[in-house]
């Protein structure tokens, strides 16, 4: 019996044979450049290129340098590492290791946790096996058949996972000695690895319990070629020069303390000048756009959080306490309160919008594997706004918000992507009403003709959202910036506005955050900039460096006139050689140094020194004060 194989697009070709392989197929259709195809997509499914075609088919190569194709060979990479791991460390247990941006990762139990010294030997052996260029060959088998297949092998998480698995039937892929369950696909064989890295190691409790048993978990990368391998690799190493929790100390701008208790963040008097600096900037920034300030508490009774639905679908992310045999609920946001606001009174059309803005502190379960510095925390601070408005409005203020993301983000200097997340599987709320949300929230992002991704299944529980994916300067993406549209809480709350007719309406209402948590916005802020910050945001703008003790008088007197200007300022008068007063106001990062000797007392100057190294001009008093002026605006 022979059926019809095309590629995509394509003229298609008979073949007389009840099967074909999917490889056989590429060659029968002359499809050139075979070495650099990885997998196949059959009718819109991956597949393996040894897998067997048995009926019409429409086919198209995956290539290694797509996308695609590189998440294969991640995937395939994390193979051959849990394969090393195994042969080097006899005993040792496999979880999980799934592909991911830029690498890969596996989890392992072992006697004891892996160290950072252990790369370098897996990273050997893994050489070893991709020499050997050993084949993937994929097996089907029963869920009875995996079960007792790697309880043959002691894998016991394997069994733990398959016996979770809705399905008669599972796959096993095996390259040498070593077999895991995979869905695949993978490349025909290891020898198609040309550029990988293992990078750290970390903890990672087994399926994110922390009841349960504390794994070994490796990361790697891995690319189509050495060359992109390579960029990444010094990337990952500027990354490292910037680590906002490594200039945050260096800068004395924040701390954590383990007698405070995890993911609490302490700010010392740089980190909050910088924090206040960012907040002032953001609550003009609202005022310019119609916003009113508000603020609600940190406790609202358990009742609150019933009736909105997060007690039923946020409580493993909120904390709860009880005072006078009363319920309740630290905030986790900051909506119950603003809605309340509104309810206050009765609203006319005329009164809408409303837009309540709200720097609000909020506290948030998160588990403690996955805490880190200031992008990862339990207590932040939000710059939280709700926009309450009739359906008729909604269109145009979801473009104001994105509006007003695209100034801020433009302030400083940062592209972004944009994805809409729709209603995930935990929800609330109406179909119809589901649906009225992610419209307006796709038609907003059209008519501003914005490029944007759709994340299915990744909205809020109680209505869809525009996630804002930061780009920094070694273009790594960072979430903060979101718009949510939502039709259920006005709902639940019976928010309602008069309108022309004197009828009774529900209106509806944005969630939105511009910089998101203040916390994580300064944590990739710091990274962003290296800890160099523009001028306008430095905490210390300027610091005056005397040459001798004969300079003070007329460095206290400049520094007075400095911050009579407004200008964050302040003098070394220390008895120190001036090469290391410099070297310090560098480590620091402060933006200018101004160098006061005998000269420059005598003629009622400095001689300014930025903190790039670069010499500036003498300058008077009066002619720095301007320059300082000009660059501050210049940089926002």
């Amino acid at each position: 019996m022979g059926m019809e194989i095309k590629l995509k697009d394509k003229a298609a070709i008979s073949i007389d044979a009840g099967s074909i392989t999917a490889l056989e197929a590429l060659n029968r259709l002359g499809v050139r450049g075979v070495e650099n195809i990885v997998a196949l997509r059959v009718n819109e499914e991956l597949c393996d290129l040894s897998a067997d075609l048995k009926g019409d088919a429409v086919i198209e190569p995956v290539y290694i340098n797509t996308e695609e194709g590189v998440d294969i060979i991640r995937h395939s990479t994390s193979h051959v590492m849990a394969m090393a791991v195994r042969e080097l460390f006899p005993g040792v247990k496999v979880t999980i290791g799934p592909s991911i941006e830029n690498g890969f990762y596996y989890d392992f139990d072992y006697e004891r946790p892996f160290k950072e010294e252990d790369l370098l030997l897996i990273e050997e052996k893994m050489n070893e096996i991709i020499k050997q260029d050993l084949p993937f060959s994929r097996k089907v088998l029963s869920k009875s058949e995996a079960i007792e297949f790697f309880k043959k092998q002691g894998e016991n998480y394997k069994v733990e996972i398959i016996e979770g698995i809705d399905a008669e039937s599972v796959s096993v892929y095996t390259q040498g000695s070593f077999s895991d369950l995979c869905r695949g696909p993978h490349i025909p064989s290891t020898g198609r690895i040309k550029a990988f890295k293992l990078t750290k190691v970390a903890g990672a409790y087994w399926r994110g319990d922390e009841k349960r048993a504390m794994l070994s978990r490796i990361y790697g990368v891995a690319f189509a070629d050495l060359k992109i391998l390579k960029s990444y690799l010094q990337k990952l190493e500027e990354a490292k020069k910037r680590d906002h929790v490594k200039l945050g100390k260096q800068l004395e701008l924040f701390s954590t303390h383990e007698e405070i208790g995890a993911g609490m963040i302490v700010w010392h008097p740089n980190g909050y000048m910088l924090r206040h600096l960012i907040e002032q900037f953001e609550i003009n920034e609202h005022f310019k756009r119609g916003y009113e300030m508000v603020k609600g508490p940190e406790l609202l009774k358990t009742d609150l959080w019933q009736k909105s639905g997060h007690f039923d679908n946020y409580r493993e992310n909120m904390y709860f306490t009880v005072i006078d045999e009363q319920s309740y609920g630290i905030k986790p946001m900051n909506c119950l309160s603003h809605m309340l606001i509104y309810k206050s009174k009765i609203r006319s059309y005329r009164d809408l919008p409303k837009r309540y803005f709200e720097l609000g502190l909020v506290h948030r379960h998160e588990r403690s594997g996955v805490l880190h510095g200031l992008t990862r925390v339990r207590e932040f601070t939000q710059d939280d706004a709700h926009i309450i408005c009739t359906p008729d409005q909604l269109g145009n203020e979801i473009k104001g918000v994105l509006e007003f993301i695209k100034d801020v983000m433009g302030i400083f200097n940062f592209n972004y992507e944009l994805e809409i997340s729709t209603r995930p599987e935990k929800a609330i709320g109406s179909d119809e009403d589901w649906e009225r949300a992610t419209s307006a929230l796709i038609n907003a992002v059209k008519d501003l003709g914005l490029p944007f991704e759709i994340n299915e299944g990744d909205g809020a529980f109680y209505g869809p959202k525009i996630d804002v994916k930061l780009k920094d300067a070694l273009d790594r993406k960072w979430q903060c910036a979101t718009v949510q549209c939502d039709f259920t809480l006005p709902l639940r709350f019976e928010l309602s506005y008069m309108d022309q007719d004197g009828q009774r309406q529900q209106p509806v209402m944005i969630h939105r955050v511009i910089l998101g948590s203040i916390e994580r916005f300064i944590g990739v802020l710091i990274e962003h900039y290296a800890g160099a910050f523009p001028m306008w945001i430095a905490p210390m703008q300027a610091r005056i460096l005397t040459v001798t003790d004969r300079n003070n008088e007329f460095a206290n007197s400049l520094l007075t006139s400095l911050k009579e200007a407004g200008f964050r300022a302040e003098a070394d008068l220390r008895n120190e050689k001036l090469g290391l007063k410099v070297r310090e106001a560098q480590i620091q990062k402060i933006p200018y140094m101004l160098v006061v000797g005998d000269k420059e007392a005598e003629q009622g100057g400095v001689t300014p020194r930025l903190r790039d190294g670069q010499n500036l001009p003498f300058m008077t008093t009066h002619e720095i004060i301007q320059h300082l002026k000009e660059v501050e605006i210049q940089r926002r």
